[in-house]
């Protein structure tokens, strides 16, 4: 494939303008659609749980859109390009995790028909520790949503030649006018609508593939360059994924998400029973496998294509995360809808997760299974929780991952026209670093210099190759050293600082981003356990009385009080929460001394 080949321009014709205002229009007229029929969100109960009356099926296809459907479209394609199929292990823990949710968790929500999830922990621990968890609620999905209306900006700008900030704008009000309108419902329907158009997107560009290559052939091309890779048992922390990482930092990623994320269980508590909300966690789950499993094939389809000329390397585009764009305006028209399949947000998205959604789960999961634990010992338990996980997440200097193996030898020759055949890998040096695995820096950013588009690529892949023999003792100015076109011997992708002595920050920070949730879970429970052992045996203090309700089902020692839960089903019945009821469901629960 020749650069002339791969130029693309980013401007959608006509009737692609027409795809996406439809699209557009269609989620805003949903939202429309509910403000004016039913109850026309005249209640609090029908605006933010849809009257309890959503079928478990629209409610499932959601708790998969409205996190994992846009991370896994926006990062999954390029994270099988650059680093491998290790990332996809991750299904093993939603398959462990998804019972957990529906048994151990969701029954106590559920049983109180709480709007707010914090307000578990107000009843459980005490005010204080509900408004810190709010706030770090409230900072977590400020974080997030940058990322998610970062993204789709990307994508718009990578192929119709808007800004960014005119996409983000773009994006950003529609979602907001469709759920400002119509309310849970809107949302639940918008959420199923997107899933079959990204559905959609990673079939039409698997499809497109395929009829240029084989999946053996897909597959072939994937593993000469060590990108297929599903069981590394690495136990070192800094490994960016292995099956430790995956197995156990994403049970606590997922269960952060689906257990006790205020958004996904508002969502759970509009299906009509208990039953039905636990069947809808279980439906997810396959629809959230098929999705990441799909997106993963579409990811090494778009390696194959491009395996002999690396557009990111030629410099056809500025960004890694680019690379579906590229391939969706080359084999399709509906440009936009594909276009959204691919961006660098699944490592940010998952930090941002598991350094708040971390200590929250902690958090949550300690007022489900203890007694003994307190107000104090909760609010410092989250304190040190956030504190560290924030701290090892987005601590600096970071080193730079090691990307796979990327290739120029099918492109032409800029200057002279003649195919060049060299693997861009430089071959490992004995004394790269003490356990070998630490690359040579490329450049400033990574990336070739800004001759790159006019020099000879022989002439620049030698000076390349110089520069890396030259300065592979050398810290980078941060003191790390990015590896651009990925090591042969280094299967893992490990993140490790660049040669010479590390200090102890550099080890620590260089701890894989997978690992932070679980230590931020870990250190929030260990930390609140260990404080109320201290103060008990000092003050000699019992247990507190620990209303059953507030206790997961297996920490329970009798079964919760019948009148509490025929009040909570009355209140259910009757629909309590519409406007000025809301203080009878309270008053309820109140009397009922829960």
């Amino acid at each position: 494939m020749t650069e002339a080949e791969m130029e693309v321009t980013a401007v959608l014709g006509v009737f692609d303008y027409v795809v996406v205002a439809m699209l557009l229009l269609l989620s805003s007229s949903i939202g429309l659609y509910y403000r004016l029929t039913g109850g026309k969100q005249a209640t609090l109960k029908e605006f933010m749980l849809a009257d309890n009356s959503m079928p478990f099926v629209p409610v499932a296809f959601s708790l998969m859109a409205s996190f994992m459907s846009a991370i896994t479209l926006l990062g999954v394609v390029q994270e099988m390009y650059m680093f491998g199929t290790m990332f996809i292990m991750i299904n093993l823990a939603y398959i462990i995790c998804t019972p957990i949710v529906c048994y151990f968790y969701l029954p106590v929500f559920y049983n109180l028909q709480k709007i707010s999830v914090y307000k578990y922990l107000e009843l459980r621990f005490g005010y204080q520790t509900r408004l810190l968890a709010s706030l770090s609620f409230t900072l977590q999905m400020t974080l997030y949503t940058g990322i998610v209306l970062y993204a789709p900006a990307l994508a718009l700008a990578a192929v119709t030649g808007l800004s960014q900030a005119l996409s983000i704008a773009l994006v950003g009000s529609v979602c907001t006018l469709y759920s400002a309108l119509g309310g849970m419902k809107a949302v639940l329907i918008t959420d199923v609508l997107q899933s079959v158009l990204m559905f959609a997107a990673v079939l039409i560009v698997v499809c497109t593939g395929l009829q240029t290559f084989s999946l053996s052939q897909v597959f072939s091309i994937a593993n000469q360059s060590g990108r297929l890779q599903f069981f590394s048992l690495d136990p070192d922390p800094r490994t960016r994924h292995t099956l430790w990482t995956q197995v156990l930092g994403g049970s606590v990623t997922y269960l952060s998400l689906y257990a006790v994320n205020q958004a996904q269980v508002q969502r759970l508590l509009a299906c009509r029973t208990l039953k039905q909300a636990q069947c809808a966690v279980w439906l997810q789950w396959p629809i959230l496998m098929t999705l990441s499993l799909s997106t993963a094939l579409a990811g090494l389809i778009i390696y194959a294509q491009y395996s002999q000329c690396d557009p990111l390397l030629t410099g056809v585009i500025s960004k890694s995360d680019q690379v579906n764009y590229l391939y969706g305006a080359l084999c399709i028209g509906l440009a936009f809808v594909t276009a959204s399949l691919g961006a660098g947000v699944l490592q940010a998205s998952l930090t941002v997760f598991g350094a708040v959604g971390g200590p929250l789960l902690g958090l949550f999961t300690l007022g489900m299974t203890t007694r003994s634990v307190g107000q104090r010992g909760a609010v410092m338990g989250l304190v040190v929780g956030l504190g560290l996980s924030l701290w090892i997440g987005f601590g600096q200097p970071k080193p730079s991952p090691s990307y796979k193996p990327r290739s120029i030898e099918g492109c032409a020759d800029i200057s002279t026209g003649r195919n060049v055949s060299f693997l861009l890998t430089v071959p490992p040096l004995a004394d790269t670093s003490a356990d070998g695995r630490w690359s040579a820096d490329t450049s400033a950013d990574g990336r070739w210099s800004a001759d790159t588009r006019h020099a000879s690529i022989a002439d620049k892949t030698a000076r390349m190759t110089k520069d890396n023999v030259t300065d592979v003792r050398k810290p980078s100015s941060i003191g790390l050293t990015p590896n651009t076109t990925g090591e042969a011997g280094d299967p893992s992708g490990a993140s490790s600082p660049s040669g010479g002595a590390s200090s102890p920050l550099h080890e620590l920070y260089a701890v894989s981003y997978a690992w932070i949730g679980t230590i931020g879970f870990m250190s929030t429970y260990v930390t609140a356990v260990l404080l109320t052992l201290v103060t008990r045996c000092m003050s000699g203090a019992a247990d507190a009385d620990v209303d059953e309700l507030l206790l997961t089902p297996c920490c329970r020692r009798k079964p919760p009080d019948a009148d509490k839960l025929s009040c909570l089903a009355d209140v259910r019945q009757r629909g309590l929460l519409h406007n000025d009821s809301t203080n009878a469901f309270e008053e309820i629960m109140d009397n009922s001394k829960l």
